[in-house]
């Protein structure tokens, strides 16, 4: 059997109608900092964002996984009022087996249950299984997380299971379980249908 090429991943820019994803840079941190230091942003994330420079390092981080090979992380911007609006990622990206992760998301709340969100997985999961030729895209969250863990479901994702004493939330102590879950590209074509019709609802006019 041949093996398939790994996948190519680079920067780019993914358009909706809603959002566009862009590459983050380091010229968005202000932007992100006056949208993002909500409390309710953070509740569930291991590394909390409660100031500006704690904005810096985040970004920084997401960059230096982005040299590493490991991580694309995108700026969302409200295409509107052309401001960003939240942060997203492809992560713990494997080439080689083509497959990857979508998460570190977050919307600032006057733009959440807008569309932004679910217009944010249809543009990425796109990308990944039409454009890169993914065969398996992964979403975690914290067990606890229930709102997050009805959201990636209504996705279409499978639950796969629970990684128990999975992480120590720096924070405070708490050792977190972690909900994995999964689409593979035999499921893409129903949940991408799905997720258009979604999204179509959800911006229709009265």
């Amino acid at each position: 059997m041949q093996l398939a090429e790994p996948m190519k991943i680079e920067p780019v820019v993914l358009r909706g109608g809603i959002v566009r994803l862009e590459p983050l840079t380091l010229d968005h941190i202000a932007e992100l900092a006056r949208v993002g230091l909500d409390p309710t942003l953070w509740q569930w994330v291991p590394n909390q964002v409660h100031t500006p420079e704690d904005m810096r390092t985040y970004v920084s981080t997401a960059l230096d996984e982005q040299r590493r090979g490991v991580s694309l992380p995108f700026a969302i911007i409200d295409q509107a009022s052309d401001q960003a609006i939240g942060s997203t990622r492809y992560a713990n990206i494997d080439t080689t087996h083509r497959r990857l992760e979508i998460g570190w998301t977050w919307l600032t709340p006057s733009h959440q249950r807008s569309g932004a969100n679910t217009e944010a997985k249809l543009l990425l999961l796109t990308q990944a299984f039409d454009v890169l030729g993914a065969m398996r895209v992964e979403l975690k969250t914290d067990s606890l997380n229930q709102r997050s863990r009805t959201a990636i479901a209504r996705l279409g994702a499978v639950e796969e299971g629970t990684f128990r004493n999975h992480m120590i939330i720096p924070s405070t102590g708490r050792v977190r379980h972690t909900v994995y879950y999964s689409i593979i590209d035999s499921e893409w074509p129903a949940i991408k249908a799905s997720l258009t019709a979604r999204l179509r609802g959800a911006t229709a006019g009265p």
